[in-house]
């Protein structure tokens, strides 16, 4: 990042916005790039190039000529911006409106756009509009991360690139490359789905994220441009769901009752209808092995059931259907290999989650420097720690914004004519803001991220019955302009809860102040419990809805999924005085502990969100991609099926006895498919 490079461009933007009649390149040369060309070829290159940048940002960079002999003369050529350029309209939200907005904004939370939404956020709150909202305690959905490579495709829809990936096909079970025009990104039947231009096919085609197998390449030095009026939503709408299958698979008994809920037994006695010799072609074509129960499971996917059945490892064989077996072989295989590859330093540069994504550059500084002065405008005197956590930077790095902003103004140099910002008191104020005070129009990863959100939340009826979701996404799609048509490229999960019942009963308790008695099944104990539990928020991700609740038995508090939840009961007594919500907003999945085991582990590119997903407290990025992450978990004996369920994607490192253990399980897994051929990959 070049800091003259954005102070620069800033000073370029002042002078364009600040002067009446426009500037001549001479002038321009002379006050803005003084120091920094030494021909006027050089100049004119570099002047081209930051006007260019300009226009990026939105600023309409307009020529004037004057009439008559002489007038196209590059010499007598001026340059100005109007001040209304790009500026965010003026939006005034109600209180209602507020809510709805930041529910819809913190729906991404770790998320791709999540980023994205908090800038939008922030130039609605420096613009005035945005004011702080009590969110309701039994209402605070949440979108699933989808990976790294839904973070990939969103970049390269909005720049307009196309991708490279390679992809596992239903109708084939053949594995190849794919070249793709990326069009829209959509959740249907609780899958993502991208709709592009297959470049290798000449088609549309519709991809499901679940089957991309590698990293996302996007294809910077392509472009392309996708169909007028493209509509993700509409697209989807009428794709039609994976018939339901039958798999055929062998459980140790007594364990995966999970499984066993939704299964139906097979007996022993069933006939067999091919020869012995293929192993994985009906139910009773070979019995199961001793200790073992043969079971019928109904599923859509075979990558999603593929996905939850590598993660019990050893104590779970499939038989059939064959590309159910080759999906569980497939991630067996992938993580056994990234296990016995070599093994990097460990090593963590910094105290905290190293910041992922693209080289930040002197655009992405100059665009927080345009959030930043109106925010100040109409925030004075906020602690200089405060802003910079708003902001999601250090404090050292504001601080070198806030240089470079009180050394730019107009070309004159005056001291009234420079940026005046004050922070000697560790309080920042700012007094001369030389018509930056607006912020700029909502870009169009900030439009999504909105107006996605606010779509989502259709999908809750208390939101949906009243008036303020309709009118505040009338208000911002008239704000966003024609970066809010673009967001029609864009479409959220269900984030409806699948049992509302069980959702009613736990909201009534949270209002009422009532203890629940809850019958609760762990996958990772593999056992069905009851707790006391005084029960404090509920927040979904898509439609799976957690409860936060003070838990009796372990004594701290604890994140229940309602589909797990057998009984819910009020126990006729209030919630306990030391019953309090975590602090974080949004709530985390995973409550750290004293008793934590602290893991180290390796994430591949395609993995590397998943320190997101489980909170890593420290990490550091490794060539190619990939990322050494420190987790705590609080249960190490899950480890070895969060290892195999990833098929790839993430080993340990350490503890080494964790490690091992991890290895062993998947090996003992991936040995009950020797006798199976090897899946075709071609």
């Amino acid at each position: 990042m070049s800091a003259s490079r954005t102070e620069r461009l800033l000073n370029l933007l002042i002078a364009l916005l600040n002067t009446k009649y426009g500037l001549r390149r001479s002038e321009l040369r002379e006050k803005v790039y003084h120091d920094t060309v030494s021909s006027d070829v050089s100049f004119g290159r570099m002047f081209e190039r930051d006007k260019s940048e300009l226009r990026q940002f939105g600023f309409d960079v307009e020529t004037l000529t004057d009439k008559g002999w002489g007038s196209d003369d590059p010499a007598t050529t001026r340059y100005r911006i109007g001040k209304d350029s790009n500026r965010l309209p003026d939006v005034s939200l109600t209180p209602e409106e507020c809510t709805v907005l930041i529910l819809a904004a913190q729906l991404w939370e770790h998320a791709a756009l999540g980023s994205a939404a908090l800038d939008a956020v922030r130039k609605l709150q420096a613009a005035g509009g945005l004011s702080d909202a009590e969110l309701p305690a039994g209402v605070q959905p949440r979108i699933r991360p989808a990976g790294q490579a839904f973070e990939d495709l969103i970049a390269a829809m909005h720049a307009q690139h196309p991708v490279s990936f390679h992809y596992l096909a239903g109708s084939t079970g053949k594995e190849e490359e794919r070249h793709v025009e990326p069009w829209g990104l959509g959740s249907r039947f609780g899958q993502w789905y991208l709709v592009g231009h297959d470049q290798t096919r000449g088609d549309r085609r519709f991809f499901r994220l679940s089957r991309v197998t590698s990293a996302v390449t996007v294809l910077e030095k392509e472009s392309f441009t996708p169909p007028s009026g493209f509509n993700v939503r509409a697209e989807l709408a009428g794709l039609a769901e994976l018939p339901q299958q039958t798999a055929v698979v062998d459980v140790q008994q007594g364990r995966l009752l999970g499984l066993r809920r939704r299964a139906q037994h097979v007996p022993a006695a069933v006939p067999a209808t091919v020869a012995a010799t293929d192993p994985g072609a009906e139910p009773g074509a070979t019995p199961p092995a001793a200790g073992r129960d043969r079971l019928m499971v109904p599923f859509r996917d075979a990558e999603t059931l593929g996905e939850e059945l590598a993660s019990y490892g050893p104590r779970v064989r499939v038989v059939s259907p064959p590309e159910l077996v080759t999906a569980v072989r497939r991630r067996l295989s992938a993580a056994a290999d990234f296990a016995a590859a070599p093994v990097p330093p460990i090593f963590f540069p910094d105290a905290g989650p190293a910041k992922r994504g693209r080289k930040r550059t002197s655009e992405d500084q100059l665009k927080r420097m345009l959030q930043l002065v109106p925010f100040l405008v109409h925030n004075q005197g906020l602690h200089i720690s405060e802003v910079a956590s708003r902001f999601g930077i250090t404090r050292r790095e504001l601080e070198e914004d806030l240089r470079i902003l009180i050394c730019s103004g107009l070309p004159e140099g005056y001291p009234d004519d420079l940026l005046d910002i004050q922070w000697d008191d560790d309080h920042v104020f700012i007094t001369q803001d030389l018509d930056l005070n607006r912020p700029v129009r909502f870009t169009v990863e900030e439009a999504c991220a909105l107006l996605t959100g606010l779509e989502t939340l259709n999908g809750l009826p208390e939101l949906a019955e009243g008036n303020a979701l309709e009118s505040v996404t009338l208000k911002l799609l008239a704000a966003a302009g024609e970066e809010g048509l673009k967001a029609a490229s864009l479409s959220g999960p269900e984030v409806g809860p699948e049992d509302s019942g069980t959702l009613e009963k736990a909201r009534e308790a949270i209002r009422t102040g009532a203890q629940l008695r809850l019958r609760y099944f762990s996958p990772q104990s593999d056992s069905v419990s009851e707790r006391d539990v005084d029960p404090l928020r509920l927040y979904s991700l898509d439609s799976t809805w957690y409860l936060e609740a003070y838990c009796h038995s372990a004594r701290a508090l604890r994140n229940f999924r309602l589909d797990r939840i057998e009984e819910l009961n009020a126990t006729g007594r209030p919630v306990s005085a030391n019953a309090t919500p975590a602090e974080s907003f949004p709530v985390k999945l995973f409550t750290p502990n004293d008793d934590d085991t602290v893991v180290v582990v390796e994430l591949t590119r395609r993995g590397v969100g998943l320190a997101d997903d489980y909170y890593a407290e420290r990490t550091a990025a490794l060539p190619g991609g990939g990322m050494l992450a420190e987790v705590r978990f609080g249960n190490p004996d899950w480890l070895p099926m969060f290892v195999a369920q990833h098929g790839g994607a993430v080993r340990i490192l350490e503890p080494a006895s964790l490690a091992a253990t991890a290895r062993d399980w998947v090996e003992a897994a991936r040995a009950q498919y020797e006798d199976w051929p090897a899946p075709r990959l071609d």
